[in-house]
């Protein structure tokens, strides 16, 4: 069945088309765009940075980067997706050798924290430049954002399942650990100079889960060595 022309310019709109058809060369490719554009868009801003500074940057010709993508918006897209897919990557990789609750809600929190250390500048460009974006893809990214939160909204669960935490009230307490995660990025002009991440980490879940541990969860706890 063809479909609606509407859809297909939602589908179009959604998609970042490559006319190179291998995928370890487009990943690379786009790597080193997406590295190249992180810099110049924290340096520049997103307006005045241009596809050629991109390309001057990441050390290719403009008719390569537009092997890869059509147009700058694309290049902010495939940056602002890259981190949460990050997140899709690096909190299940981190919780998955562990059963106890309360370790893989450290665990979790820490793998979030930590794709935020490592994508700083791309952490602050979703704050400044998402609404640069179309509404479509605008959506896409709120949906990827959800489905990241509820990675760690099921570790909370767990916790409140297993007597751990008192009854905390999730969604609230999931976007105070997202907010927590992303100001080692937003405010690392404050934290960067005074300890590591680590510190950072240990510091902030013993502040937040100070008065929501039970009895059990606060013996649990100790065992965590922070």
């Amino acid at each position: 069945m063809t479909k609606h022309p509407a859809a297909r310019k939602v589908t179009m709109s959604l998609t970042v088309k490559s006319k190179v058809e291998v995928p370890e060369l487009i990943e690379r490719r786009r790597g080193q765009i997406i590295a190249a554009a992180i810099e110049l868009f924290a340096k520049k801003g997103y307006h005045v940075t241009t596809i050629r500074d991109i390309a001057k940057r990441a050390d290719v010709s403009i008719g390569t980067i537009y092997q890869y993508v059509s147009d700058k918006e694309d290049v902010l897209f495939l940056t602002l997706i890259e981190v949460l897919d990050s997140y899709q990557r690096h909190v299940p990789a981190a919780i998955a050798g562990s059963s106890e609750p309360l370790a893989r809600f450290h665990a979790a929190v820490k793998a979030y924290c930590t794709v935020n250390d490592a994508m700083i500048g791309a952490t602050v460009l979703a704050y400044r430049e998402t609404k640069s974006l179309p509404k479509m893809r605008r959506k896409l990214i709120q949906e990827k954002e959800l489905d990241t939160n509820r990675m760690i909204a099921a570790c909370i669960n767990d916790c409140v399942a297993a007597g751990l935490f008192e009854d905390v009230d999730v969604e609230l307490f999931t976007y105070q650990i997202v907010m927590f995660a992303h100001a080692w990025a937003l405010k690392a002009w404050r934290f960067r100079p005074m300890m590591i991440l680590d510190d950072y980490l240990a510091r902030g879940i013993k502040l937040m889960l100070n008065p929501k541990l039970t009895p059990r969860g606060k013996k649990a706890f100790a065992k965590l060595n922070l």
